[in-house]
């Protein structure tokens, strides 16, 4: 877009990110923590207000200097439109809607299973959706990246809201390319070793890090020359700490003393982009497990990068992976299962050569960033700006 003659783009966010050619950062200092103490439901909510209104008045600057934008695209999870429409009455509104809580058929009372949700629970989360829903009012149009992610939104908002993917560089996710990774203990690692990848922004049980950990003592001995690495940090995205303590990392690593052999087991951190992608055409066998939650690009990546994937079978993996025929899939609570399945394709890597080419073309044919989703992306953008976009009828969603 910015590239296009006669457009301006401004970027209004609280950190600085590298610079991209043609666009104008614009920072807002962060806001306050406030002086009294809000109804512990409000918590959140109070934090976001305070950043739409430190957001707000970097845009009366803007304004103040002429601007006058004819599109506003944001994101509501922090409430920085929360008031843009005030400030910029004329101008259009896409929102990024990622994820709609809601205390049934997520992540809320999902682990552990069969836990009923408390009431104080239900309503902490009804309350959380607060200041989504005054942008959802706000808003002209709005995205989501997955049909799952959407389904969570009210039904009386998604006529308003596309399914388009942020999308996949398949030019750089590409089989080919460095298919070499060094560990920190200086070993070398390449198709030649049989290796197991896991990876997460963060190693927390939202993205099934307990349930990871304990396959692996049964994965081991039934692959005695295995090489797993780990990729993620100690912190927490998503839900909450350990109860006890420190790291999800450490309580694992505690409940599995004595059961693991860790000098088979490679804790990494996070790794550059260019070194993950590496680790992907490596692997043997990419685990990726997740509550029903926002889907992680890293498994779209590993799929566009030719790897066999072991998913959960849960909704926004179900959504891209046809057990048996693009990757595989495996209870998300099944520890013993998951070690057998994985065990299971790493004694045949023949039988997951189709199965890994059909996993990139299905990246290809759905989630390709020139290809697919940029152009969808911007087609979007255009008819919005010019007030072309109808709402779509209601479809119904299947059982």
């Amino acid at each position: 877009m910015a590239a296009r003659k006669g457009t301006s783009v401004v970027a209004l966010g609280q950190n600085e990110t590298p610079i991209i050619p043609g666009i104008t950062q614009l920072r807002y200092k962060p806001p306050e923590p406030g002086k009294t103490t809000p109804h512990p439901y409000l918590v959140r909510t109070e934090g976001h207000i305070r950043h739409g209104q430190a957001a707000a008045r970097a845009a009366l600057q803007l304004r103040d200097k002429g601007f006058r934008p004819d599109l506003i695209c944001a994101h509501p999870g922090w409430g920085e439109g929360l008031f843009l429409r005030d400030v910029f009455p004329d101008a259009k509104m896409i929102f990024y809607w990622e994820y709609f809580f809601q205390s049934k058929g997520g992540d809320i009372g999902f682990d552990p299973p069969g836990v009923a949700v408390s009431l104080d629970e239900a309503a902490r989360t009804r309350v959380q959706n607060t200041i989504q829903l005054i942008q959802l009012e706000a808003a002209d149009w709005g995205v989501s990246p997955t049909r799952w992610q959407w389904s969570r939104y009210p039904e009386w908002a998604r006529s308003r809201i596309s399914v388009i993917h942020e999308g996949i560089d398949t030019a750089i996710a590409t089989p080919g390319g460095v298919a070499e990774y060094r560990l920190p203990d200086g070993r070398l690692l390449t198709r030649e070793d049989e290796v197991v990848t896991y990876v997460a922004r963060n190693l927390e049980p939202y993205r099934g890090f307990p349930q990871f950990m304990r396959a692996l003592p049964a994965l081991q001995r039934l692959r005695p020359q295995l090489q797993v690495v780990v990729v993620g940090s100690d912190g927490v995205s998503y839900g909450r700490p350990p109860a006890e303590g420190g790291s999800w990392r450490e309580v694992m690593l505690r409940e599995m003393e004595g059961k693991i052999d860790l000098s088979r087991v490679h804790f990494v951190g996070r790794v550059p982009y260019g070194q993950l992608l590496s680790l992907f055409r490596l692997t043997r066998v990419h685990l990726y497990l997740t509550y029903p939650f926002v889907l992680s690009w890293s498994m779209l990546d590993a799929m566009a990068c030719g790897a066999a994937i072991l998913g959960s079978a849960t909704p926004p993996v179900l959504e891209v992976i046809e057990d048996g025929v693009n990757g595989r899939l495996v209870d998300f609570f099944d520890h013993a299962a998951m070690a057998e399945k994985l065990a299971g394709m790493l004694a045949d890597p023949e039988s997951q050569v189709p199965i890994k080419a059909a996993a990139r073309q299905h990246v290809l044919a759905h989630y390709d960033l020139a290809r697919v989703c940029l152009p969808q992306q911007i087609a979007m953008l255009d008819a919005v700006a010019a007030g072309r976009m109808q709402p779509e009828p209601a479809v119904s969603l299947p059982a």
